[in-house]
């Protein structure tokens, strides 16, 4: 087999972007400046072929994808995946967390002022959120591909120990969980 012929397969066969490493595994033969050439080489092939398809890098990894042009036609069947949009908990819960990261459950709730766990497991569930490591919560941060194998279960928070801000505006637990070093971040 020619190494363009095992990477188009394991792109083909694959529903998620992968790293060169990754498709390097599939042969011993490959390793990342084989795979990346291969690309090269299977992107010719398709632009000169005129192909409806072509690789694309996407999250840091490959991925064949059908071209743009084509999405007119793809759209008039069902059984063509439509990109799924986030709902406004799911953004308002991933912005708190990109903002805020590392943050807990507990403070994610606080700020919203509802409960948050489905929304979380959702964009766990994404790869947009993983759990990044703990103090004495478990914080969560946005997704970092290169930390994939230490990735932690989403565990219960404690309740925070200090009161909501007062009318006469002392600080809440906003103001003091700033002024703590945060671990993991």
């Amino acid at each position: 087999m020619k190494p363009s012929q095992i990477v188009e397969a394991v792109l083909f066969s694959s529903d998620a972007p992968l790293k060169a490493e990754e498709i390097a595994r599939a042969d011993e033969a490959l390793d990342e400046d084989r795979v990346e050439e291969a690309i090269q080489e299977l992107q010719v092939q398709y632009n000169e072929g005129e192909r409806a398809f072509h690789i694309e890098e996407v999250a840091e990894g490959y991925q064949i994808l059908t071209r743009p042009e084509f999405a007119p036609y793809l759209e008039r069947f069902d059984t063509v995946p439509r990109p799924s949009r986030l709902s406004g908990p799911a953004l308002e819960t991933l912005a708190i967390i990109a903002y805020r990261q590392p943050i807990g459950r507990i403070e994610i709730e606080y700020i919203r002022g509802v409960s948050s766990a489905g929304v979380i497991r959702s964009l766990q569930d994404r790869a947009l959120v993983e759990v990044v490591g703990r103090r004495d919560r478990v914080p969560l941060g946005l997704d970092d591909d290169e930390d994939d194998e230490t990735q932690l279960s989403l565990e219960e928070d404690p309740a925070p120990s200090e009161e909501p801000a007062s009318a006469e505006g002392e600080p809440g637990p906003e103001a003091a969980a700033e002024a703590e070093p945060e671990a993991g971040g």
